[in-house]
C-alpha cells in the first residue's frame, strides 16, 4: 500500500501545476513587452539606412552620367520616363538611348533600375523645378534636373527625428 502511495505522489510531482504554468506564461510575456519593441525599431532603422544608401548611390551614378554627357544631366527634359532611361540604359553622348551596347551608345546603364524606395516601396519618379525640393509624398523619389537634386519624397520623420526629404 505504501508503494502504491510513493508512486501516485511521484507520477503527479512529475507534472506542472496550472500555477506554474502561468507564471512561466506572464514570465514571457513581459520579457516580450521589452524585446520585441527594439526588433521594430531595428527594421525600421535598417530600412532608414537603406533608404540614405539607394540615395548616395542614385546621387552618385548622377554625377557620372552628368560627367560623361558634357555637363547634361539626366532627364533635362523634365521627363521621367527619359530620366529612367537615361539611368537605366545605354547612352550616346548627346543622351539619346539604347537597349544594347554600341559604339556609339558606350555609356550606362548607372543604375539596373531604378530603386524602390525602401520606406514608401514606391520606385516612380517625380521631375520638378522646385527648388528646394520639398516632399510630398506622392512618389518614391523627386529630381531637379537643374540642380540634379534627388530627395526621398517622404513626409514625415525618421525614428531619430530628422525629416526623411532633407536626408
Amino acid at each position: 500500500m505504501f508503494e502504491k502511495l510513493s508512486n501516485r505522489r511521484q507520477i503527479r510531482r512529475a507534472a506542472f501545476t496550472l500555477v506554474e504554468i502561468l507564471i512561466v506564461v506572464v514570465i514571457l510575456g513581459i520579457l516580450a513587452t521589452v524585446v520585441l519593441p527594439q526588433f521594430s525599431n531595428a527594421s525600421a532603422t535598417a530600412r532608414e539606412n537603406t533608404l540614405k544608401d539607394e540615395l548616395r548611390y542614385i546621387r552618385t551614378q548622377i554625377i557620372v552620367y552628368k560627367a560623361q554627357h558634357h555637363d547634361n544631366a539626366p532627364g533635362a527634359d523634365g521627363n521621367a520616363t527619359t530620366f529612367a532611361d537615361q539611368m537605366t540604359k545605354y547612352t550616346d553622348e548627346k543622351g539619346n538611348v539604347s537597349t544594347t551596347a554600341s559604339a556609339v551608345f558606350k555609356y550606362g546603364p548607372y543604375l539596373s533600375k531604378i530603386p524602390k524606395n525602401p520606406v514608401s516601396a514606391d520606385d516612380k519618379v517625380e521631375m520638378t523645378n522646385q527648388t528646394p525640393l520639398v516632399a510630398d509624398g506622392g512618389h518614391g523619389w523627386k529630381y531637379n534636373p537643374a540642380t540634379q537634386e534627388v530627395i526621398a519624397d517622404i513626409v514625415g520623420n525618421d525614428t531619430a527625428g530628422a525629416a526623411y526629404g532633407k536626408y
